[in-house]
């Protein structure tokens, strides 16, 4: 994402009853992984609905960059890979703009190749800590040039003779336990990650389906998740379902705004993916999960959400890892419910693109609500309704801006975002979608 852009404020107006059925953009999980695997792969790789956003698309430069082809012919996305191993240093630094996957997955890929490596970012990402991932990638034989260096830009060095680890996450991270078993692929024999409470097993599910061996054991309350180094992988075909965190805002809207009835068709219900839908469901939201499918190795649904009254819960800690983007919007949809609601187990809102809990909670402030954060967790009082009327601060935050636009279509007063550019990092699409099925919004004007 391009920082210099002139800040694009945005308001959302009171919407008439939302209907159709539409079709949200691919998850942008699978688009990430999709792209490296199949350049990791021997052959071609023809990925369907991949998710064309900023992030996604500065993957493809990444990965282009690095000696695989990456091209769109017609509405397929042709990968042809260099196998494990096979890929080559790149001409410049790796430009990540505001992809925090997409860094993080390719530190994995390149602690498996005897290269030198830069790896910037726009100045969100660059303030995002990368230690986390750093760290049993450097156990594993990868070298950070610059002692201490721990955020973007970071200049790394690779090695064809990788270390197979085992390594507990320290705390649930899908990031991390990809960028370890995408390194895995490179060393001698098996790296494991151990996890204690689970997280999005996409890698997992692909790397099966380019022919890696991957297992997955429980062991008392733990998950280990092996992977065999010098795996080769090979082309394949890959349908990229529906994103959930994208479907989000549209069902946030559909249950909120009185007399909507939306049917979102083709979404990704992988079960690590769906806490929000779940939370939803017990406020009282009337969500049904249509013809259920598998496509790629993925449970895909339709989705149809009526209008509904809500009612506050409280929302586990252990559920945040399959809902950990889905926050902003829980949070604003949680103040027109009836009653409060608490949702715990959030540090890791705080390392996202902004400080996600603090951002959220002063927005919903900003237009009237009452919300209160201690430690990591965020409590919302809601009483049917928000007033609006206040203005958001988005800190370079698509979630943020997305969330508090849909809280506006059923808000008193219109509520304003500082800025609506960087939605185009993960969901270009937003506010073409949200007008297709009756949302109003509008440019103001600068005084």
């Amino acid at each position: 994402m391009n920082t210099t852009a002139i800040p694009k404020p945005l308001s959302s107006l009171r919407a008439a009853p939302l209907k159709g059925h539409v079709r949200v953009p691919g998850d942008k999980s699978i688009s990430h992984r999709a792209l490296i695997f199949g350049a990791l792969a021997t052959g071609t790789t023809r990925v369907t609905g991949l998710l064309e956003a900023e992030d996604v698309i500065n993957t493809a430069k990444a990965v282009i960059a690095l000696g695989a082809l990456a091209e769109k012919r017609g509405d397929v996305w042709e990968v042809k890979g260099r196998g494990v191993g096979g890929l080559r240093a790149p001409d410049g630094p790796l430009e990540f703009g505001n992809s925090g996957t997409g860094t993080r997955l390719m530190m994995g890929v390149v602690a498996g190749h005897p290269m030198t490596v830069t790896m910037t970012g726009d100045a969100s990402l660059s303030r995002r800590p990368m230690r986390r991932v750093l760290a049993p990638l450097i156990e594993m034989g990868l070298e950070v040039l610059g002692p201490g260096q721990e955020k973007l830009p970071l200049t790394l060095r690779g090695t064809s003779e990788l270390t197979p680890i085992v390594y507990v996450l320290p705390v649930p991270s899908a990031q991390v336990k990809s960028a370890v078993l995408i390194a895995g692929l490179h060393a001698a024999g098996e790296t494991t990650v151990v996890e204690r409470e689970p997280t999005r097993d996409h890698t997992e599910r692909m790397l099966r389906h380019f022919g890696a061996t991957v297992r997955t054991e429980a062991k008392g309350l733990d998950t280990h998740i092996t992977v065999t180094g010098h795996a080769e992988l090979v082309g394949r075909d890959v349908h990229v379902p529906g994103d959930p965190s994208s479907a989000a805002f549209l069902a946030a809207a559909a249950l909120l705004v009185p007399g909507s009835d939306v049917t979102i068709e083709g979404v990704l219900t992988n079960p690590t993916r769906i806490g929000l839908y779940t939370t939803l469901q017990e406020m009282g939201g009337d969500i049904t999960f249509l013809n259920e499918r598998e496509e790629g190795g993925e449970p895909v649904a339709d989705i149809r959400i009526r209008a509904s009254r809500l009612k506050g819960v409280r929302v586990p800690a252990e559920r945040a890892p399959s809902m950990i983007d889905e926050y902003p919007v829980l949070a604003a949809i949680s103040a027109f419910a009836e009653g409060q609601t608490q949702m715990d187990g959030l540090a890791e809102l705080k390392v996202k693109e902004s400080d996600r809990l603090q951002a959220t909670a002063e927005g919903l402030a900003a237009n009237g609500a009452t919300v209160r954060v201690d430690g990591d967790s965020l409590t919302v009082s809601g009483n049917g309704g928000l007033k609006g009327g206040g203005v958001v601060a988005t800190h370079l935050d698509h979630r943020i801006a997305m969330a508090f636009l849909t809280a506006g279509l059923v808000s008193d007063e219109p509520i304003v975002v500082d800025d609506s550019t960087m939605i185009a990092t993960s969901f270009p699409e937003f506010r073409q979608l949200m007008e297709t099925l009756g949302a109003r919004y509008n440019e103001p004007v600068a005084r």
